[in-house]
């Protein structure tokens, strides 16, 4: 029995919205006791209603209750608090704020265990009990608990809707289906759902068969992932004793060299010695024997002269100082340009075949290529922003706006030579290359103007059909006028249709070969597509040809 009253006493002073002994306890004018946190923030949920509410008793307020502290109550829990007495056991299993209420239960209700579709209400675990004893429960439908139940009710009739009308595609009672439902498609809603619980099941099917398609191609994906990995791993791995054995050549060649060189040097050094050292020799012998013809050659005494005469040394024949060849200008500074000759074939060996590199490196593409933009705002993804380079232009092109502009004119410009410069048709390419998607735009303004892209190895003087834009197989150009398009590649000119813009947009995918023109105005609109195979990285070009102050100019795209 004293436990009973212990039992009694805690229930008593818990709060029924947080479950646990009340904090600051407050009670409104109901009598219902709650921590004042725990009210105010329940009656905070409410201020947008016109009134506030017990949660226990449901009581309503017109305005909100000024809350008061209620010290017995505080006095009370701190005493129990100092017995080791803490929260209601969890096994009271109490509806709180946004748990469904048994509808049975009376004064403080615990949670519901289970709805009933056919009564329409909610029973906790042991007002339960007898829809599971009683025969006259038994084709109750039962269900998770719900605060839903009343939506089951017809709002006109307050009958449970248990019929469906497919016409409206709405549940109603049997008295809306004799009444406004008349002649409609109308079946119970439990036909209704078994028709639905099918395509549901068809649905979740397919769902199910999605999901195992879209892990298999993540899987597959990242296989490809750790191959590519492999094959980068690998083929940096490659490169580097590539490169690797390429330097120990130069080295060894540069070795090679340098031996021969100091070879020769001891060569030659040795031949020159020696023979200066025969000289030297000469040079001493004729000295000697010069003091000796000096000598007798003062002699006044004739006998003697002719009696010592014979005895003197022969000369001893001279070096032919003809057969010495010097080459004063020249020693081993002819290897020095034979290396140097190498080095820029080499480079240009390099320069030539690292494009084919650079290109073998884009069209690495795992996925297949994605299919071509439709909208503006798709294509902008793969905007670029291009310039103009100067060293290009010709001089009858006046480059404006940040190298983006260009515009014919009368007088020619001064622009310095450059062996990258058109010198024949009043044309220029872009600074940068473009590989891979890329978009841009062209404004022009005038009587007509070229869009084109190039390799960088058009010709850029000589005959029309070697530099020209459209004329030759290193360039692919839209020609624009006032009133049609025309396509050129090769000198082979192909009418274009479409509507005439002012704007022109160019979608490049180099890797899939593919090269359009779009007419650019509210709609885009497709004026000629390429499909071939690049094989260099590609340059947008321009051409203003038809009168003095046409313009054509690269966009600034967003």
């Amino acid at each position: 029995m004293a436990q009973q009253g212990v039992q009694l006493d805690q229930e008593s002073i818990s709060c029924c919205i947080c479950l646990d002994l009340l904090k600051d306890p407050v009670t409104i004018s109901c009598g219902h006791s709650y921590c004042m946190n725990c009210i105010k923030t329940h009656w905070d949920k409410e201020d947008g209603k016109k009134l506030h509410s017990c949660p226990q008793c449901r009581l309503t307020f017109t305005s909100r209750p000024v809350l008061v502290k209620n010290t017995m109550l505080a006095d009370l829990v701190e005493q129990l608090k100092k017995t080791g007495l803490h929260a209601a056991p969890a096994d009271h299993c109490y509806a709180g704020p946004e748990d469904v209420a048994c509808d049975v239960c009376t004064g403080r209700k615990l949670k519901a265990f289970k709805s009933c579709l056919i009564c329409l209400v909610s029973y906790c675990e042991k007002h339960l009990q007898p829809h599971y004893e009683s025969p006259a429960f038994k084709n109750h439908k039962m269900v998770d608990p719900s605060n839903k139940l009343q939506e089951n009710i017809c709002s006109r009739h307050y009958e449970v809707m248990k019929i469906f009308c497919r016409t409206d595609q709405r549940c109603i009672c049997y008295l809306c289906s004799v009444d406004e439902h008349e002649g409609h498609d109308i079946v119970s809603a439990a036909a209704e759902r078994a028709e639905r619980q099918r395509e549901l099941e068809v649905s979740r099917l397919n769902i199910q068969q999605r999901i195992q398609d879209r892990e298999k191609d993540v899987k597959l994906l990242q296989q490809e992932v750790e191959a590519v990995d492999l094959s980068a791993d690998k083929a940096v791995e490659d490169n580097e004793k590539i490169f690797t054995e390429l330097i120990r050549l130069m080295e060894k060649r540069s070795s090679d060299v340098k031996q021969q060189v100091r070879s020769q040097q001891r060569t030659e050094v040795s031949r020159v010695k020696e023979l200066q050292e025969q000289l030297e020799q000469e040079i001493t012998e004729l000295k000697r024997n010069d003091t000796e013809l000096k000598k007798l050659s003062h002699t006044e005494d004739h006998n003697q002269f002719l009696h010592n005469y014979p005895s003197l040394s022969p000369i001893s024949e001279s070096t032919d100082s003809s057969s010495i060849k010097i080459c004063p200008l020249s020693y081993f500074e002819d290897v020095t340009e034979a290396v140097s000759e190498v080095r820029d074939k080499l480079q240009d060996v390099l320069r030539e075949k690292w494009i084919n590199v650079s290109l073998t490196l884009t069209k690495v593409d795992v996925l297949l290529s994605e299919s071509e933009p439709k909208t503006r705002a798709e294509f902008l993804k793969y905007s670029r922003e291009i310039t103009l380079d100067p060293k290009t232009a010709n001089t009858c092109l006046l480059l404006s706006d940040g190298n983006r502009k260009a515009a014919l004119m009368k007088q020619q410009q001064s622009y310095s030579s450059h062996p990258d410069r058109f010198t024949e048709c009043c044309q220029v390419l872009s600074r940068e290359s473009l590989t891979g998607r890329c978009y841009w735009e062209v404004e022009w303004r005038g009587g007509g103007v070229e869009v084109a892209v190039a390799y960088k190895n058009i010709g850029r003087n000589g005959k029309w059909n070697e530099c020209g834009f459209g004329l030759n197989d290193k360039s692919w150009s839209l020609r624009c006028y006032n009133n049609s398009y025309n396509f050129w590649y090769n000198s082979v000119k192909t009418p274009v249709t479409g509507p005439r813009s002012s704007r022109v947009g160019v979608y490049l995918d180099h890797s899939a070969g593919i090269l359009s023109f779009y007419s650019v105005s509210e709609t885009m609109t497709l004026l000629h597509r390429v499909q071939t195979t690049f094989t260099q990285p590609l340059y947008t070009g321009l051409y203003v040809w038809y009168s003095f102050g046409d313009t054509a100019e690269l966009c600034k795209v967003k």
